[in-house]
């Protein structure tokens, strides 16, 4: 499932693409964050699928080899450890996976450069030749195979990046989260499982929930957040302050103010992180500043109430 954290960053993605288009509907600017984050639940499948289409074109590969009119001795008698792996099995034969995958019109078999440049890193891998010298196999091993697949060569790949952009803009920042959830996927995968472990898109109906809240309170409250900002921003230049600043501070706020099960300390940890990758250099320090000013203020007018064990202020 999706963490709290990728929720509230897709929460002010949503915020930006709402305020930057002008849009006058909140509503409508809803149902494209909840949009946003089904199409990276779909990403995680298509992930998840990727390395059983690897393992077809090794497949494929080794016929080639057979067929041959002058097959070699290495042609005749290959390698069979990775097309016979038992996780990459799982992951063919999961009917979970396969019927989100012909739901959704899912699939690698567009881009066979991709597969080819793939096999290609993995063959020449350390991790895939210790696993080939392997004088036997075990599920552990296979499964450990796959995982640094996924680690090593796919992950921060530009070919695939570029590739799964193509397929769809939305997925542009979503594939190290989906990774995330294909690596959790296969550390709880077992050697005799009716299926695999799929993950499912929320923790549960709370999570989805707390995302809508956060959005829906932060365009309401926008204005007024925003004239509270203004205030412990005085030495700033107001014009050069990035606007997705603005906005992560604005909910920050929201989740202080309106969510008493969430502790501060958690919710400032979660906002100066996000501010690290997603905003200007220098955004989290400013951050960090603005909103230890702004809990200070809001407490002492007893704006925060925070209820549950250990949580009351």
């Amino acid at each position: 499932m999706f963490s709290r954290r990728f929720l509230r960053i897709k929460v002010i993605k949503a915020l930006y693409a709402h305020f930057k288009s002008g849009c006058d509907s909140m509503i409508a600017s809803e149902k494209n964050l909840v949009s946003s984050i089904d199409k990276a639940y779909d990403l995680y499948f298509q992930m998840l699928r990727l390395v059983a289409d690897v393992k077809d074109y090794a497949e494929e590969r080794i016929e080639l080899g057979r067929k041959k009119k002058l097959p070699t001795y290495a042609d005749l008698h290959p390698n069979m450890s990775f097309v016979e792996n038992a996780a990459v099995a799982q992951i063919e034969a999961s009917e979970a996976l396969n019927a989100r995958l012909d739901k959704a019109g899912l699939g690698w078999s567009q881009y066979p450069e991709l597969i080819k440049h793939l096999y290609g890193l993995m063959s020449e891998s350390e991790y895939y030749k210790r696993y080939m010298q392997l004088p036997s196999r075990s599920y552990a091993a296979d499964r450990t195979l796959v995982e640094d697949f996924y680690i090593e060569t796919v992950q921060n790949n530009d070919m695939l990046e570029t590739v799964v952009e193509e397929q769809s803009i939305l997925w542009r920042d979503d594939i190290d989260f989906a990774l995330i959830m294909v690596v959790r996927t296969l550390e709880n995968s077992r050697e005799k499982q009716d299926d695999l472990p799929i993950r499912r898109e929320y923790k549960s109906e709370d999570d989805l929930s707390f995302t809508k809240e956060l959005f829906r309170k932060t365009i309401v409250h926008f204005d007024e957040y925003q004239e509270y900002i203004e205030k412990f921003t005085t030495n700033w230049d107001v014009e050069r302050i990035a606007f997705l600043d603005n906005i992560i501070l604005a909910c920050a706020m929201a989740e202080i103010v309106g969510f008493g099960s969430i502790p501060v300390k958690v919710t400032l940890d979660e906002y100066i992180e996000i501010a690290k990758y997603y905003s200007t250099p220098g955004s989290s320090l400013f951050i960090n500043g603005v909103l230890d000013k702004i809990v200070e203020s809001l407490r002492s007018e007893g704006r925060i109430n925070k209820t549950g064990r250990g949580l009351v202020e």
